[in-house]
Formats: structure tokens, C-alpha cells, sequence
């Protein structure tokens, strides 16, 4: 009954050490989870003892990182409303009075899309980081099109 209680405490707090002390006095043959946080969270969302603030919590953990929730289907909604999602957008504006380089917008706009895509890709969400490697790309392109005499940073 002690190791029960020592395990809801530690899945209130998401004390991993507590957690993993008790896994291995109760379960002593088993190898501990290779990532006891995401365990943790896991068994947060499952545990009926738990507040649903909690579960919540650890619901939006798990999907943050694209691992599997065990939260019920019918407290998801709830969940996710105490824990919405955050969108994040990047704009991207290239303009050129000259008509005659609107090709060249278009690229520059593409290749400045193509280097945020690949930072998100890269799990980097920091905005000074995005911007910076969309002027790498910018200023990359223009170089190629226009040529290193015209293009000044």
C-alpha cells in the first residue's frame, strides 16, 4: 500500500526519481522505461486518481512531442481547452516596385519559405533563429540571381 501511495505522489508532483524508486522496489525484474518523464506523463493521463488539470497537462506534454496519450477520449476536449494549442506563423513579404522582377520575388519569397519550413522541420521554433536563417536563404538567393556586385548587405 506504501509503494501506491509513494506512486500517486510522484504522478501529482511528476517526480521522476520518486517514480523511478518506486518502479524499481516494485517491479525490481523489469528494466526501468527507457524515458521515465514521457512513463510519467503517460500514466498521468490514465490514472483516474489524478485531477484532470493534471491530466491535462501531461495530455498536451505527450502530443506536444508527438508521443501517444492514454487520456480518455471524452476529457480530451475539456483538456485541450484548459491547454490549447499554440499556432505559430511566420509572414513572409518580398516586394519589388519593378514589375520586371517579379520573378525574382517569387524565388526569393520561395527560397525564404523553403529555409523556414526546414528550421520547423529541425524542431528550432526561437523567432531570432527563423529570421535569421530566412535572410541566410534571402540573401543567398539574391546573390545567385543577381550577382555578389549588386546585391549589398
Amino acid at each position: 500500500m506504501q509503494a501506491a501511495n509513494d506512486l500517486r505522489r510522484c504522478l501529482e508532483t511528476c517526480d521522476v526519481d520518486g517514480a523511478v524508486s518506486v518502479w524499481r522496489k516494485v517491479n525490481p525484474h523489469l528494466p526501468v522505461p527507457s524515458d521515465p518523464l514521457a512513463a510519467l506523463h503517460m500514466a498521468r493521463t490514465s490514472s483516474e486518481s489524478i485531477p484532470l488539470k493534471l491530466r491535462a497537462y501531461s495530455h498536451k506534454w505527450l502530443i506536444e512531442r508527438g508521443l501517444p496519450s492514454l487520456l480518455p477520449d471524452k476529457l480530451r476536449q475539456p483538456a485541450e481547452r484548459l491547454y490549447p494549442v499554440v499556432a505559430q506563423t511566420v509572414g513572409i513579404s518580398v516586394n519589388y516596385t519593378n514589375k520586371i522582377f517579379a520573378p525574382v520575388a517569387e524565388l526569393v519569397r520561395g527560397s525564404m519559405e523553403y529555409a523556414v519550413l526546414e528550421t520547423f522541420g529541425d524542431g528550432e521554433r526561437d523567432p531570432s533563429v527563423v529570421k535569421a536563417r530566412m535572410m541566410e536563404a534571402k540573401n543567398r538567393t539574391l546573390k545567385k540571381l543577381v550577382g555578389a556586385a549588386v546585391h549589398k548587405e
